[in-house]
């Protein structure tokens, strides 16, 4: 049961993730599963890639493909509507890390 709880939770940290490094430039699935590991969460593709296509289909990230070494690469970024959500996003981190530090 906890287990299921903290699943959800990490989920909302992991699209602030998503959004801060698509602030940043351009990235790809593997390339976030890396990064995200390097933060201590344990995401697989089968649950980073819906992840994915799920915030761009809500307008969050936009997607651009491009062929390397004779694959198809999707390259997402985040949207103007991603920024908003993204700044929000880090108004209410800042004043929930206050709270749990005082």
């Amino acid at each position: 049961m906890e287990e299921k709880i903290l699943r959800k939770l990490f989920l909302g940290f992991i699209q602030v993730h998503i959004l801060y490094h698509t602030s940043k430039g351009p990235v790809f699935g593997s390339w976030m599963i890396e990064e995200l590991k390097r933060h201590g969460y344990e995401v697989s593709a089968g649950t980073l890639y819906p992840l994915l296509h799920e915030m761009h289909r809500k307008g969050l990230l936009k997607k651009q493909e491009q062929n390397v070494g004779g694959r198809i690469r999707k390259y997402y970024s985040i949207t103007p509507v991603g920024a908003a959500v993204l700044d929000e996003a880090r108004c209410k981190a800042l004043e929930l890390v206050k709270e749990l530090t005082e």
